[in-house]
């Protein structure tokens, strides 16, 4: 990477081992160009001469991933001597997801979720304005036929509550591959057209940045995407959508897949990714939510909590006894909403994304061990930055920290579908513990950097060559 884009590097040294890395020199500005490099993962030949599996549920593409030529690579057999950890630079909040907030939904829900809203407000500041023009004669008249008629009104409110329990239930079904339970009232038919729309809007958007398919950077998302695609042809979800690539240069480290399969790869992603098995698992994790169908559930979920909320909307601008209060009441309700049900539940399918992910990256022979590595990079990054931390329940992902243990939990299971398919046997050490190792190198580094008059460092500089173990 160099000031203004990534820098294609030449072909050198071994043309099968191939890792992603940028310059050790010219990778300064991690928010403009991405996250460092901070450990050379060693490759282990998981795309070369890889075997076709006596299993069914396995498959192996083709044709080796190295074969292409790669964007800003480097031969394994060759690393960097040195770089410098402390020219990194962490954006605030880092995903590989477009926010849930955005998921398409069906067009008509769209116009008249504010019009459903505006009709709770008003309702329910008529009711109370009717409430207080009424003479106190006629409010004890209204007060003793209520209580004469508590089980009636008991009774209707009962049965609106069974009705919708019962919407609830006969809209459960199965996720794929998980087989967990969920609600989806939209289906993947309501948003074919919306999907359209907005993959109209990026394209118009992204007009001018897009990178060509002769670019050596596309041409790697093309070939991790093909392989993912490939080797788990075997799941319907994957095989009935086409995958269209779209490299985007931008600086932003991110990534994301529409409902209809067209991937979006921004290069500051291209530039935080350490290796070809970082860059396959974060795919996989994006496709996960593609063919989990996450948007459509996400989207199911809102629109029935939104319904449920309107009732409540409409009480508190009835009971409030003026319009300043009924404000404070309702943002009180959005904010409850979005914390105990919106954000855990964008939280658990980020999570179930990492695990479906994680297994197509097996299946695909990809170092499975990479994927907790990238988001310890992550934290590192952010530790080195000195960012605050904030709690987990104000975000919509899970932690860089619980993130990465979630994945070494699901590593082991991982690496049995990676055997099972036949896959070759890694070598060389744990990546894990290569950046365990090198973490460890840089604090003792930092501390030998230090001299008594020294002040506290600047961490945008660059004042430590750390050499990869």
């Amino acid at each position: 990477c160099t000031q203004d884009r990534c820098q294609r590097l030449a072909l050198s040294g071994n043309t099968r081992n191939w890792v992603l890395i940028g310059s050790p020199d010219s990778c300064r500005d991690f928010a403009g160009k991405g996250l460092r490099c901070l450990l050379n993962i060693p490759n282990t030949e998981v795309y070369k001469n890889a075997h076709h599996s006596s299993r069914r549920f396995c498959f192996q593409s083709s044709r080796p991933l190295g074969e292409i030529a790669p964007f800003s690579i480097s031969s394994v057999g060759q690393p960097p001597r040195h770089f410098s950890a402390w020219n990194i630079q962490i954006i605030r909040s880092f995903r590989t997801s477009l926010s849930f907030q955005a998921a398409p939904v069906p067009l008509f829900w769209i116009i008249v979720k504010p019009a459903q809203k505006l009709f709770a407000i008003i309702l329910g500041r008529s009711l109370r304005n009717w409430w207080k023009a009424l003479p106190p004669n006629k409010r004890e008249l209204f007060k003793e036929s209520a209580r004469k008629n508590k089980w009636k009104i008991l009774l209707g409110v009962s049965s609106l509550g069974v009705l919708f329990v019962v919407f609830y239930f006969t809209h459960l079904e199965e996720t794929p591959i998980t087989g967990r339970a969920r609600l989806l009232v939209f289906g993947k038919e309501h948003f074919r057209e919306l999907s359209q729309m907005e993959y109209n809007m990026w394209m118009e958007e992204f007009k001018g940045k897009m990178l060509p398919e002769t670019d050596a950077r596309y041409q790697v998302v093309e070939r991790v995407v093909g392989h993912l695609s490939e080797s788990n042809r075997d799941i319907p979800q994957v095989s009935a959508l086409k995958w269209v690539i779209h490299v985007v240069d931008e600086p932003g480290v991110n990534a994301f897949v529409l409902p209809n399969g067209q991937v979006f790869v921004f290069t500051g992603l291209l530039n935080a990714v350490s290796d070809i098995h970082q860059l396959s698992f974060i795919l996989g994790h994006e496709i996960a939510h593609a063919v989990l169908e996450h948007a459509a559930e996400k989207a199911s979920l809102v629109h029935f909590l939104d319904f449920l909320s309107l009732i409540v909307l409409t009480m508190i601008w009835a009971i409030c006894p003026r319009d300043s209060l009924a404000v404070v009441g309702q943002w009180v309700q959005s904010k409850l909403q979005e914390f105990m049900f919106d954000r855990p539940y964008s939280r658990t399918l980020e999570a179930e994304a990492d695990k479906v992910g994680l297994q197509f990256a097996a299946k695909a022979c990809v170092d499975v061990r990479a994927s907790s590595v990238f988001w310890q990079q992550m934290e590192l990054a952010e530790t080195i930055q000195g960012q605050p931390k904030l709690p987990e329940w104000l975000s919509t992902h899970p932690s860089h920290e619980n993130r990465a243990e979630h994945l070494d939990r699901l590593i082991p299971e991982a690496l049995k579908i990676r055997e099972s398919c036949n896959c070759p046997s890694l070598s060389g050490p744990d990546p894990r513990l290569i950046f365990k190792l090198n973490v460890q190198h840089l604090l003792e580094s930092s501390k030998h950097q230090e001299t008594p008059n020294s002040t506290k460092q600047d961490l945008s500089k660059p004042k430590l060559d750390f050499p990869h173990s």
